[in-house]
């Protein structure tokens, strides 16, 4: 008779868990509806900015080791040392950017299910 029990609480867990998810879903779709769905040009406006992100360290460095490398020459090149370091930032700021975004999406999504 125990088993019986066991058995259907765990059930009933099952059916509050996926009530709980229904509800969840549901409200996500509601609320899109609501503030409207980002549209295609929000989304190429972020991989621009995410690009640029990337881009603008890359070139600075290149442009600073040019400027290094007919200054100060040596037996190594500034160029491709600054501009190895300035893609590591920028693909840095990028990936810093976008997981920032990706945790408020998920705070926004968080704390429109409560």
């Amino acid at each position: 008779m125990s088993e019986h029990r066991a058995d259907s609480a765990r059930r009933g867990s099952r059916v509050t868990t996926l009530a709980d998810q229904v509800g969840a879903q549901a409200a996500r779709k509601l609320r899109a509806r609501r503030d409207g769905a980002p549209g295609v040009f929000f989304g190429l406006g972020m991989m621009g900015l995410v690009g640029w992100s990337v881009v603008v360290p890359t070139l600075l460095g290149a442009a600073l080791g040019l400027w290094l490398d007919r200054h100060h020459a040596g037996a190594h090149s500034w160029t491709l040392a600054l501009l190895v370091a300035g893609l590591t930032l920028g693909c840095l700021n990028a990936w810093h950017w976008v997981a920032r975004e990706d945790r408020a999406m998920h705070e926004d999504d968080d704390h429109g299910d409560a």
